[in-house]
Order: C-alpha cells, then sequence, then structure tokens
C-alpha cells in the first residue's frame, strides 16, 4: 500500500460511505485495474458518486485514478489502519472485552501491537488500575495517555504509514528491555503452520522482540485472519498461548491450532 494517512471524510462523512469506499480499495487491490463501470455496477451507485470517491482516495494516496477506473498504488494486500476500523467490528470489539477479562488484576504489565482489534483491547483495559502497557503504536499511546490510572510507555522507531507503529531497532530495543506478563498481538494471518504472520518484515521484527520478552502470548484475531498466513513471521505458532477469535473461523484451521497447544476462545458476534 502506498503512502496512505488514513481515510478522510471531510464533509458528508457518513460509515455508508466509508463502507464503499473501502470495497472500492479491496476490489482495486485485488483486481490490479477496476474500470469505473464495473464499480458503479458492482456497488450500485452512480458514476458521479465514485468519481468523488476515487478523487479523495487519490488525494489520499489509496489509488491512482486512470481514464475510466482506478488502479493501485501498489500490488500489496495491506489495508491502512484508519480503514480496518470498518472491518468485523463487532466481532472485534468482542474479542477485546474476552481479551481485557484474561489480564489479571493488580500491578500488571501488558505489551499491545497496533491494529484495530488491539485498539479495541486498550479501550476496554482503559479504566483499570495499576496496569503498565508497553506499545510501539501511536493510536493506542493517544488513547490511553490522557488516563491518569494507566502508566504507558511509548517504543522509539520508524513510523510505518499503514499501521501507526513504530518499528525497527529503536522499538526492538525498548521491549528488549522490558519484561511483560502478556503481549497482545493483532496479526494479518494466524496458522498452526505458519505462526502468527503480518505483510511487513520490519513490523514481524518488531512484534517477535515483543513476543521474546512475555510470559505470555496472546493472539486476537477476526475469524478471517484464522488459517490465513501472510508474508513474515511475528511468532512461531510453539511461541503462541491463546487466540482470541470469533465464531465465523474456519473450524479445521481452529482444530489445527489446537492441536498445536494454543488454547482458543471463541465469541459469537452479535447478529
Amino acid at each position: 500500500m502506498a503512502q496512505a494517512t488514513g481515510l478522510r471524510l471531510p464533509h458528508a462523512s457518513s460509515a455508508k460511505r466509508a463502507d464503499r469506499m473501502l470495497a472500492v480499495l479491496k476490489s482495486v487491490n485485488a483486481r490490479g485495474a477496476v474500470s469505473l463501470a464495473d464499480l458503479a455496477r458492482e456497488l450500485q451507485v452512480s458514476a458521479a458518486t465514485l468519481r468523488r470517491d476515487l478523487a479523495d482516495m487519490e488525494d489520499q494516496g489509496l489509488l491512482i485514478r486512470t481514464h475510466g477506473g482506478a488502479r493501485p498504488q501498489a500490488m500489496h494486500d495491506e489495508v491502512p489502519v484508519h480503514l480496518r476500523d470498518l472491518e468485523a467490528r463487532e466481532a472485534k470489539h468482542r474479542i477485546a472485552l474476552r481479551a481485557a477479562e484474561l489480564i489479571p488484576s493488580g500491578p500488571y504489565a501488558v505489551a499491545l501491537t497496533g491494529g484495530t482489534t488491539t485498539a479495541e483491547i486498550a479501550k476496554a483495559l482503559s479504566r483499570r488500575t495499576q496496569l503498565t502497557i508497553i506499545t510501539n503504536a501511536l493510536t493506542i499511546a493517544l488513547e490511553l495517555a490522557a488516563r491518569p490510572t494507566t502508566k504507558v510507555i511509548l517504543t522509539g522507531g520508524m513510523v510505518r504509514s499503514t499501521s501507526f507503529e513504530a518499528v525497527g531497532v529503536l522499538a526492538e530495543n525498548t521491549f528488549k528491555a522490558v519484561n511483560v506478563g502478556t503481549a497482545i498481538l493483532g496479526v494479518d494471518g494466524i496458522s498452526a503452520v505458519g505462526g502468527a504472520t503480518t505483510h511487513d518484515e520490519v513490523e514481524a521484527r518488531t512484534n517477535n522482540a515483543m513476543v521474546e520478552h512475555a510470559q505470555r502470548v496472546m493472539v486476537v484475531a477476526d475469524g478471517s485472519k484464522v488459517g490465513r498466513i501472510t508474508f513474515a513471521q511475528m511468532a512461531e505458532t510453539r511461541q503462541v498461548d491463546l487466540l482470541i477469535t470469533d465464531t465465523t473461523a474456519d473450524s479445521a484451521a481452529l482444530d489445527n491450532l489446537r492441536a498445536a497447544g494454543i488454547t482458543v476462545h471463541l465469541v459469537e458476534p452479535r447478529r
């Protein structure tokens, strides 16, 4: 994905328009190039509406408009973090609540990677006392920084534009300098064969430093991520202690993860 800074809806901001833009982005990235006519037919909106959407998305570096359509900035599966907020909202919320329930009371240290599900966990933990949160995610640090009951440690590092995570040696050294009770990983894929994976190798290496210095590793992922393997491994299967996902996850993939020794917690998204 190109240098995306997140989806801005400057005037007629609406979940419906944001959902449509997400659908456009996924279609363009999956197919390489899409015509305006095809998009209008698939999304059942007018060509004029789509032209406005495509213009806004091009301004934000999410795609490139062409004569009669659009093509991706780069052939990449990663969706910018602000657009990921639109996917599986209810499942992520319920996964976050379950994850928060599994964090012990009293003084405790939790490490959080970036991601929309881990951001939900941060919100769920925000009223807890005596917690220390170590994170390389700017969004999570900002969410918790104003909470006087929570101690927040933000790593240094180079900030990735698609995930707002600090990565690289500075971030890795921060994680290596602390010991945490639970490391909570947001992932792009989790499987018995591939372990916990993400799209970016530098991000994966940074998150692995978090894993290496945690007493327990928890993966949080909506059902679409289960059984999926993406480019870079952040944790081997043997390093993952538990997975929290929802009931839409592939049952065979879940069985394989259980057989590999991972405890699986399932939540039921509200219908």
